[in-house]
């Protein structure tokens, strides 16, 4: 490996040692400082080998941290791993790492958190389960919370 690109794979393993990164997130980082595409794709496969990128992995941190972190429901998660081309079999995996008490609490508490100013209930409800979507929760679910079936 020529020094620029030995330099930049020592870089790259630095990257990803700090946090879990997919393919794109280091394909991303490498445009950034100028790799040429042959050099990038060397790169990738050489972190893929020693470990330091591992997409099932990725996409588990990814889908528990977003739950935990930003309060985002499953549809988001499936949704943004999606656009980081993260393999659907990974997806799958990665959101059935989400307790499924942990992700009703969460709908719960996204659900108790917001104040919606508003006297008709029929008009409330649905105020309310249009901003669990807009996180990424199933509407179906969070009737269920609200109508005190969960």
């Amino acid at each position: 490996m020529a020094p620029e690109a030995t330099f930049l794979l020592n870089k790259a393993r630095n990257y990803c040692a700090s946090s879990e990164r997919c393919i794109m997130d280091m394909e991303q980082k490498l445009h950034q400082w100028n790799a040429e595409d042959t050099t990038i794709r060397k790169i990738i496969n050489r972190l893929g080998k020693e470990d330091f990128i591992n997409e099932e992995r990725y996409a588990k941190a990814f889908a528990v941290g977003k739950l935990r972190n930003n309060k985002w429901g499953k549809t988001k998660i499936i949704y943004a791993l999606q656009r980081k081309r993260i393999p659907d079999l990974y997806i799958q995996i990665g959101i059935g790492e989400i307790d499924e008490d942990e992700y009703l609490n969460t709908l719960k508490a996204v659900l108790s958190s917001k104040k919606i100013d508003e006297s008709d209930e029929w008009k409330r409800n649905n105020k309310l389960i249009k901003f669990a979507v807009q996180k990424g929760f199933q509407a179906d679910l969070c009737r269920k919370i609200i109508n005190g079936e969960l």
